[in-house]
């Protein structure tokens, strides 16, 4: 029997998200996400859907009612963003990618933090129909273009790249938060060379599988992706998924039985007649047999089960088990009805129903042990029936230990995958540590340059500082002088002024006097004849005059230009 189902890692994510099918070949019109809200039948919505763990969900929640709480301020910071830098999804989807980049660097982060939780709000679909025509309107677009490649997704803006690979795959686990990939690896992802499935990882076709399904079907992971529905769940140790012995591709329990890959089959061992239940592999159209697979699924994870959960597995062996014709087969239908009725009615505790279903299993194994001792005894056995039964023994021993080799060499093989990537991972870390230490160097070295700046700005004004206060003692030394020239001047201007009325006065005193020298000698001589007294008086009146104009011209100066005193 094929080894159980690995475990997916999921890296801390504990929340529950939607998740939508990314096979462009499925039409619009089908479900392709657990969100819609179509009548489907068990079988389908059991296990035909893709989902997150749901261990912390309420916590999710509760986080989520806190954002909204603060959507108030976020609309604030909003709401300043001008309606040509707006971006929607639409756009996102539609136009150029180097154009919408470009506005995604110059908007907040608020802004796409509110554009990634609208995409979330759609990819859940609480709004049904209206939500899911809004999705397939974006990813026919996001679908239909040519320009998204590996070397143009390289210069898109980290939301940008998550948008368009959620859409693309229809996984709102892109937009957590929690979650932070590689930008190679969302590239890989959205050009279907790295499956969609967070928890997986691994590049496609996975194991270098060369089969059908794994070369034709974009973005098909046959490490954890059901063959016939190709979508993914967490479910482990589980009957939920069904595994091919030979190519090692996964099956949905619930997809097999739908599409009817359960049936009775020729055994495996005898490959006489319609004997036991098989599985038929949708990928290689080979049979498994089924009912040692659920032993050893029962005897490996059955003592781990809950309640819940072991009455869920009976459930899945009983719809295996249904249209059994062999003895071993209806009997494990019945046991199993029987202990789900006990369970449910609270009859049997699940370790009580664990012990009885394992009990059951160990006495199958002795009767069938037992019927083919009594039917081997009971009849002589040809040669070449010997030799034959002997061959089909060597040839199954051969079977299996090829089956462990191939095991043994996919585990190497994904090791191998696992490392490469590590390695991969390694080189982009150490080249954005070098980016980020050149860009580092950058800055420093702009620092320096611009703290010279400052230190030569610095001088620059300390010395037109220094020049500014000697042009001010300069000019304070200059008015000083312009001062005593001033006054130097007011003083000779006065003392040239009062020289020149001097003058004026000497010159006409001069005249006065000689004027009177002349009326004394005509006076002299009138009055050796006799002369008028009237006259007389009158000569001595000019005569005092005369003698009284210098000193008046004197004090009329002194009045007009006051000597002015030096400060």
């Amino acid at each position: 029997m094929l080894p159980l189902r690995p475990q997916s890692q999921v890296g801390g994510l504990q929340t529950s998200l939607s998740l939508v099918s990314s096979d462009p070949r499925l039409s619009p019109d089908e479900p392709r996400s657990n969100s819609d809200n179509l009548h489907e039948s068990p079988a389908e919505s059991a296990s035909s859907q893709e989902t997150w763990p749901t261990a912390d969900a309420a916590a999710v929640k509760k986080m989520e009612n806190g954002k909204a709480e603060i959507n108030c301020l976020d609309q604030k910071v909003i709401h300043r963003v001008s309606s040509a830098d707006k971006v929607t999804l639409q756009d996102i989807a539609r136009e150029n990618l180097g154009m919408i980049c470009e506005k995604m660097h110059r908007l907040p982060e608020e802004y796409l933090e509110e554009l990634k939780n609208g995409l979330r709000v759609i990819l859940e679909g609480g709004n049904g129909s209206q939500h899911r025509d809004e999705f397939f309107i974006l990813q026919k677009l996001v679908q239909s273009r040519t320009d998204l490649t590996a070397k143009t997704l390289v210069r898109a803006h980290r939301v940008q790249l998550e948008i368009l690979v959620a859409i693309n795959t229809g996984i709102q686990g892109f937009l957590h938060p929690s979650i932070s990939l590689s930008q190679t690896s969302l590239i890989e992802i959205f050009g279907y060379k790295r499956c969609r499935n967070i928890a997986c990882q691994n590049q496609l076709p996975a194991e270098d599988c060369t089969c059908e399904i794994c070369t034709n079907s974009n973005g098909f992971c046959n490490l954890c992706m059901c063959v016939i529905c190709n979508k993914f769940d967490f479910e482990v140790n589980t009957c939920r998924w069904i595994g091919c012995d030979l190519c090692s591709h996964w099956t949905h329990t619930d997809c097999a039985i739908r599409e009817q890959l359960i049936c009775m089959g020729p055994s495996l061992k005898s490959g006489a007649g319609p004997s036991e239940m098989v599985f038929r592999c949708q990928a290689c159209n080979r049979t498994s047999e089924l009912l040692g697979w659920v032993k050893d699924v029962f005897q490996h994870c059955a003592p781990s089960w809950e309640g819940e959960a072991l009455l869920r597995e009976l459930d899945y062996v009983s719809r295996i088990f249904h249209g059994s014709k062999d003895p071993r087969g209806r009997k494990l239908f019945w046991k199993c009805d029987d202990l789900k009725e006990k369970l449910k009615t609270k009859k049997l505790d699940s370790k009580a129903a664990c012990r009885a279903i394992l009990m059951f299993f160990q006495e199958l194994e002795v009767d069938s042990a037992k019927g083919l001792e009594n039917g081997e005894s009971g009849r002589l056995i040809a040669p070449q029936d010997a030799c034959n039964r002997i061959a089909e023994v060597v040839q199954e021993a051969i079977r299996k230990m090829e089956m462990v080799a191939d095991e043994k060499m996919r585990m190497f093989k994904k090791a191998r995958l696992s490392l490469e990537a590590c390695d991969r991972e390694l080189a982009d870390k150490a080249r954005e540590v070098a980016e980020l230490k050149m860009e580092r160097q950058k800055k420093k070295l702009q620092i320096e340059e611009l703290e010279k700046i400052v230190r030569l700005k610095n001088a620059e004004a300390d010395m037109f500082q220094l020049k500014a206060n000697e042009a001010k003692r300069e000019a304070e030394r200059l008015q000083r002088i312009a001062l005593a020239k001033q006054d130097k001047s007011e003083e000779e201007f006065t003392s040239n002024y009062l020289k020149q009325r001097l003058n004026e006065a000497e010159a006409e005193k001069q005249y006065l006097y000689e004027k009177i020298k002349l009326q004394e000698s005509s006076r002299a001589s009138q009055s050796s004849s006799g002369g008028d007294p009237s006259q007389m008086l009158m000569y001595s009146k000019i005569h005092d005059l005369l003698y009284s104009v210098p000193s008046k011209a004197d004090s009329q100066g002194n009045e007009r230009h006051p000597f002015r005193t030096n400060p």
